[in-house]
This record gives C-alpha cells, structure tokens and sequence, in this order.
C-alpha cells in the first residue's frame, strides 16, 4: 500500500483517513518488533515495511526517517500512559469502600503497565537510551514519573477524604507501586513470557491488600 507524500492538510487527513491510521499501526507494531529484535542500528526501514505489509515509500511518507519512526514507537506508548492517567488515576474517588476502591486501581494499574506493547516499549528504550538519552529521559518523566506523580495526589485524596493516611504522598505511590508491580515487572522486562495475566493480577490484589493495611486510617 502506497500513501501520498506530506502536503498541506496532510497532517488532518493522518488523523481521520482510516487506512493511514491502520498503516500508522501496522508500521509502528513491526517497528517496535524490528528494533528489539535488531537494535536500532541493524533495524532497516526495508525490512520494516516488509514486516508491516506496506510500501516503503508508506513508512517515509508517514515518518519520514528511522529516527522519526523510533521516536514515534516511544510516542504511542507515552500517548498510552498519558490516557491512563487521566482516565483511571485522576479519576473519582471514594465511590467504593476503600479495600474494594484500591484494589480495582491496582487492577487497572498493572493491567496497564505489564502488556506485551508497554513492556516491549520499555525494553527497548531501555536498550536505546544512550543512543537517544533526551528521548529516555522525556519517557521517564512523562511516563514513570508522571504516573508516580498522579498516584501521589490520588493518595492525597484519599488522605483528605479520611480513608488513608497518607504523611508522604510521594513516598507512599513509591510502595504501592512497588506492591502493586513489584517481581512482576521485572520478570515481564528480564523474562518475557514468563508470568500470566491471571498471576499479574494476583500479584496486584495482594500488594492492594497490604497497602490498605499499611496506610489505612487507624
């Protein structure tokens, strides 16, 4: 499939034309397979293409470069963490008993973080960052540090509403996340495949529980 090259109103028609956005998808899924099979270096555009089932000249219309293309891998996966944090950690609070409350959050946090797409995105930033430090950088703020941030003021909230206390907000997002993901994430970076979705999300209601322990307002 062969796509025009940028021209004006281009960047309007990238968002709503639906074969653009599948071949975005299509490209940005084989891009994030070749570079963590291959590294950045060994990775080609040509092989990318073949892998997405588009034309090459599809893959420079819509990036333009491999540099443009790596970054746009990053970027979905920093739009993704975006959303969840205005969509479930900056969400109500205080609907549910407060057990009940933190282990559906715990839920919806692990489910977000160990997925096969944001794992991979993480491994292979990872195994980029001295090639690309800004972009590692503006990855941990926006993504890590962002999401740590929310959970902060989330427990914050929680402290105000009188169902946690909470002293170090900071500190506090720090043990529930480590309770939360804690050996799951890292057997997800370290061992592929190696943890199920059913073992995830057991991991994550018994690091709620003992943070509700932990914090709950005596």
């Amino acid at each position: 499939m062969d796509l025009p090259s940028a021209t004006p109103g281009t960047n309007e028609r990238a968002r709503t034309d639906p074969r653009i956005l599948r071949s975005r998808d299509l490209i940005l899924d084989a891009a994030l397979g070749c570079f963590l099979a291959r590294g950045y270096l060994a990775a080609t555009v040509d092989g990318i293409a073949v892998e997405a089932g588009v034309a090459k000249r599809t893959v420079f219309n819509l990036y333009g470069t491999k540099d443009e293309l790596f970054r746009a891998v990053i970027a979905r996966a920093t739009e993704i963490s975006e959303k969840f944090v205005v969509d479930r950690v900056e969400s109500p609070i205080g609907v549910l008993p407060i057990d009940q409350e933190v282990a559906e959050f715990a839920l919806a946090h692990a489910r977000a973080v160990i997925t096969p797409q944001v794992i991979s995105t993480r491994r292979l930033l990872i195994g980029e960052a001295l090639r690309f430090p800004e972009l590692a950088s503006d990855y941990f703020d926006r993504v890590p540090g962002r999401i740590m941030g929310a959970i902060a003021d989330r427990l914050l909230r929680y402290a105000v509403l009188g169902t946690l206390h909470v002293p170090e907000p900071r500190r506090a997002a720090e043990h529930f996340a480590y309770l939360v993901l804690g050996e799951a994430l890292d057997r997800s970076l370290f061992q592929p495949g190696s943890i199920t979705d059913a073992q995830v999300e057991a991991a994550a209601l018994r690091g709620a529980d003992a943070f509700v322990r932990a914090y709950r307002t005596r």
